[in-house]
């Protein structure tokens, strides 16, 4: 029997979540964002939040969105392909070709939003930067395709942080389903269940900052010894990397959500202290063999010399290690991760569009268009 089952908030008393461990995680992590809704714990993101479930085993987070272009990227593709790389243009150092790409954007962005761009269901959409997916097999994308487009007959509908090498089965999958594939960033990816074939330089400045750590004088402390006192120093700490130093388009996580994800043990915290004071944070969650860090964050009013970001890297290493898991370090940092042996990899969004009309189709195929020809490339070439 095959079957895809919808919910949304007023459903959640008939489900019944798969006895799984994905199943119940997805129970701990998403149940709260769809009976509290997502301001509540993330400020950006305005979304109405629905689950799929797929024979009867595998769920699937979706959220639902018809405009809302102040949204975060990780439920706006607007603000992920204008918003947010109109403030990465920098980051190119070329000034001739960010005045060019500038003019571009912004006229595309018209065109976009005229072509109701946001107007989309995000599958297995966590609402953090990198989404991790579960063992879905190609009849399920294909099922899961199919109850979509019949129920939402106007939305286009979206995969985002697909990885054709942690996700080959997927990613052809979705390729025979007749889905888009749109660059979407480069990550990178860590081998730390083989670290014998590192580089030997990587291997020693691994060393180096795992040294660094012993030295600083600052503790390791688990989520086991966390507690909500913390939680607003955690989120301080977020917020000064993600939000002041790098963008507001990135997700802004509330104390609410750190305290929620902390207690029901749906985000791994581990937190660098000395003498009493918090001066830096990480959060992962895993998946199939994947482990990757939604928060990370540390006091960047003290001296870059101390190393906390050195430091809370190792960590990070060290227990992706420990666990014999993949590490998907996400973007950016791009010169630090290559020199520690991580490996850029060049992840998609992935739409399906063909219900929709011809005038939208034509603005998800320029996109693929437009990210195939330049943007990968340039990230390529200027290893972002």
């Amino acid at each position: 029997m095959t079957s895809v089952e919808l919910y949304d908030r007023n459903d959640m008393e008939r489900m019944r979540w798969p006895d799984t461990e994905d199943g119940q995680y997805a129970c701990r992590y998403w149940l709260p964002l769809m009976r509290g809704g997502t301001e509540a714990y993330i400020h950006n993101v305005r979304t109405r939040c629905m689950l799929a479930k797929v024979n009867d085993r595998v769920v699937v987070p979706l959220t639902v969105n018809d405009g809302e272009y102040n949204n975060s990227y990780v439920c706006s593709p607007y603000t992920h392909y204008v918003t947010y790389t109109l403030q990465e243009l920098a980051l190119l150092k070329s000034p001739g070709l960010e005045v060019a790409l500038r003019a571009v954007l912004r006229s595309m962005g018209l065109w976009l939003r005229m072509g109701r761009i946001n107007q989309v269901v995000h599958l297995n959409n966590w609402l953090v930067s990198t989404n991790l997916y579960p063992a879905l097999t190609a009849e399920e994308v294909s099922l899961l395709t199919a109850r979509l487009r019949e129920a939402f007959p106007a939305h286009a509908l979206v995969f985002r942080s697909v990885n054709p090498g942690t996700d080959p089965v997927l990613y052809e999958a979705l390729l025979r389903e007749g889905y888009k594939m749109i660059g979407s960033r480069q990550v990178y990816e860590l081998d730390t269940v083989h670290p014998e074939s590192l580089p030997s330089k990587a291997r020693w400045l691994l060393k180096r900052d795992g040294k660094l750590l012993e030295q600083s004088g600052y503790e390791v402390i688990g989520s086991e010894d966390l507690g909500p006192d913390d939680v607003p120093r955690m989120a301080e700490l977020y917020n000064a990397l993600y939000l002041d130093k790098y963008s507001r388009c990135n997700p802004q996580f509330t104390e609410h959500y750190f305290a929620t994800t902390l207690r029901e043990g749906t985000l791994r915290y581990h937190v660098l202290r000395k003498q009493g004071k918090i001066d830096a944070v990480l959060g992962y969650f895993t998946r199939n063999g994947v482990m990757t860090t939604p928060i990370f964050g540390y006091d960047t009013s003290l001296p870059m010399e101390t190393g906390l970001y050195r430091m809370l890297s190792v960590v990070l290493v060290r227990e992706a290690e420990r666990q014999g898991l993949l590490l998907n370090e996400s973007s950016g940092a791009a010169g630090f991760k290559r020199c520690r042996g991580a490996v850029p990899r060049i992840e998609y969004t992935v739409v399906y569009d063909k219900h929709l009309p011809a005038t939208r189709r034509m603005r998800w195929t320029v996109l693929a268009d437009i990210t195939h020809r330049w943007g990968v490339p340039i990230m390529q070439k200027r290893k972002l």
